[in-house]
């Protein structure tokens, strides 16, 4: 936790410029996180069922237009 808190301190010292740059540069890393995560669960097959019941309710009529 001392890790987290030595980042939070960094992150609160930045000046409004380098602030700016790290938050760019963490929503990349976030995504990027994110976008590795949904790879990994469809390929296991954690999504099959998610997938099953939404193609289930779209050919059931109960899907609409977003």
């Amino acid at each position: 936790m001392a890790n987290v808190k030595a980042i939070e301190s960094a992150v609160e010292s930045l000046p409004p410029v380098e602030l700016a740059e790290f938050r760019r540069w963490f929503a990349e890393f976030d995504g990027n996180a994110w976008d590795k995560q949904i790879e990994q669960d469809a390929a296991s097959g954690k999504l099959d069922l998610l997938a099953a019941e939404a193609i289930a309710d779209y050919l059931a009529g109960s899907a609409r237009q977003l």
